[in-house]
């Protein structure tokens, strides 16, 4: 079956979501006469006025994201013989957790997240693993509501901290809007004879070497970490990583990366070792069919002290 492709957009209640879809459609760049299925999954103070939109094939449906499922989903794509899905996303919700509902056809071609900059510092305060949810898996954050000559910087560092690729365009209450150019540069060297990654950098650089393998194709890297057993490739790899908090104590996960060793039963799970070892992208069971990171190990130090902190964080 041909994919679907589901323009989402994400963001708290009052954020401009519904604005920012409703001024989409009714641009013909991009409503040049596509059916398209508009699923609301939160209820604003703004209404879509479909009356505006240049073509009339446009059908909204408002559904609960707790209780949808991928067959009523699947009903309606082929009730109204949708070309496509734009999404408006309820901000009390995980993506993820949405996500799963769909069909298996259906393709998330863009995720927008929508932010009022005058709200958005109290969201991170008190829901920050919302607020990291939504993030992390967005292109583009729009933070609106800005006041002209207003401190970008607390803004960006929680964008960037949770997505490093993610585009960010600053909506000013004069009008206007501004790209964020700021530049965000590594806390270590990727060009050095060999990488050294040191314990509070961690998180950062398994994140940047998991999203841009081939940026460290053949470089060598130094870091500590904890011992993993892989259950495919046991006998010549295993996965030194870290437990790795993105943005709450119940959102840590260990982030390991596969390394070929030439004797990895003499080392202990959970131990830590120091590994020093050339990266190559390639394919992996870990990661599904795609390009990851692969690790040959050149040395591997046991027994050595744990880092610190022992849980590494953005």
């Amino acid at each position: 079956m041909e994919q679907i492709p589901v323009y989402s957009f994400t963001g708290f209640l009052d954020s401009g979501k519904t604005k920012f879809i409703q001024e989409t459609l009714e641009d013909p760049r991009f409503n040049a006469g596509e059916r398209t299925l508009l699923l609301v999954f939160e209820e604003g103070e703004e209404e879509f006025d479909l009356s505006k939109y240049p073509h009339k094939n446009v059908y909204p449906e408002y559904l609960d994201a707790e209780t949808v499922t991928p067959d009523q989903l699947d009903a309606l794509q082929k009730k109204y013989k949708a070309e496509r899905v734009v999404v408006e996303l309820n901000g009390m919700q995980q993506v993820g957790d949405v996500y799963q509902r769909f069909p298996e056809y259906w393709g998330i071609a863009q995720e927008v997240m929508f932010a009022d900059s005058t709200t958005f510092l109290t969201y991170n305060a008190n829901m920050r693993n919302l607020v990291m949810d939504k993030l992390i898996g967005a292109e583009l954050v729009v933070f609106n509501r800005m006041t002209p000559g207003q401190d970008v910087m607390p803004l960006h560092k929680i964008a960037r901290a949770a997505n490093r690729n993610i585009d960010i365009l600053y909506d000013y209450t004069d009008g206007t809007t501004s790209y964020d150019t700021i530049e965000d540069p590594l806390p270590f060297d990727i060009n050095a004879p060999i990488i050294e990654i040191k314990d509070e950098d961690f998180a950062l650089w398994y994140r940047d070497v998991s999203e841009d393998p081939k940026k460290y194709e053949g470089k060598t890297v130094r870091f500590k970490g904890q011992v993993a057993m892989l259950r495919r490739n046991k006998n010549d790899m295993f996965a030194p990583g870290r437990f790795v908090m993105t943005c709450c104590e119940a959102d840590i996960e260990f982030c390991g990366i596969p390394c070929r060793y030439e004797n990895p039963k003499s080392l202990t799970p959970r131990s830590w070792v120091m590994v020093t070892a050339k990266v190559s992208a390639e394919t992996h069971a870990l990661y599904q069919g795609d390009v990851g990171p692969i690790l040959t190990a050149i040395s591997v130090e046991k027994d050595v002290p744990a880092a610190q902190p022992d849980v590494a964080s953005f």
